[in-house]
């Protein structure tokens, strides 16, 4: 089996990379990275109609590699993967779905972090279409913590991680689950306390087992 992970930053790749070996270790793995496309959404707003073409056009490479299946490894484009899905006739999964449907059953105050104001729309806007699904009426709080982004982009991993934490383990205390929206944001687990990581949903591994669950129907 092979699935293809479409990546807008690097920084996914080795993390997906060790995920995949742990949870898929009959399938052949295969990366496109664009790093150009974060930027753009973010000097449009936000406005993915500037970027879907390039995220259907890797699904039709991806495709062309032989892929059975595709991830789209970025919460911030997640709303293109049905298009791309159509496009191409395999299963396309976003990162983020696993993590929004489990977090809307964990708790009834669910706290939304990013460093990315592109994903901060897309991951509550998903949190709501789930809340409709399982008719759950979930409470959502959001917080940009984009001066993290702006350590990261730096090469200074440690300052984003110290803001991430502290915002966290502050939304822990007004929260019943604490949703990381980007797959990036995972590394900032090892920074918490039991008592707040209990709490805190990030998408990599559940993404990883989607593609599982997908699969195996």
């Amino acid at each position: 089996m092979k699935l293809a992970i479409i990546h807008t930053t690097p920084v996914t790749i080795e993390p997906l990379k060790k995920l995949a070996e742990k949870y898929l270790t009959n399938y052949e793995v295969v990366n496109f990275l664009d790093d150009t496309i974060l930027p753009c959404l973010l000097s449009t707003g936000g406005n993915i109609e500037k970027i879907e073409h390039k995220l259907i056009q890797y699904s039709i490479f991806a495709k062309e590699a032989e892929a059975d299946i595709i991830l789209f490894a970025c919460s911030s484009v997640g709303e293109v993967a049905i298009k791309a899905e159509q496009k191409v006739g395999i299963p396309v999964v976003r990162i983020d779905e696993a993590m929004a449907e489990q977090a809307v059953h964990q708790g009834d105050k669910i706290a939304v972090i990013a460093t990315l104001s592109t994903t901060l729309n897309p991951t509550v806007a998903l949190l709501k279409q789930k809340a409709d699904q399982f008719n759950k009426n979930n409470q959502i709080l959001t917080v940009l913590a984009d001066e993290a982004y702006s350590a990261l982009m730096e090469g200074d991993k440690e300052r984003h991680d110290t803001i991430l934490a502290n915002e966290i383990s502050r939304l822990a205390e007004v929260s019943d689950v604490v949703v990381l929206a980007q797959a990036s944001m995972a590394r900032v687990l090892a920074h918490l306390s039991e008592e707040v990581k209990v709490k805190c949903l990030t998408s990599p591994e559940l993404g990883i087992q989607r593609i599982l669950e997908v699969m195996n129907g």
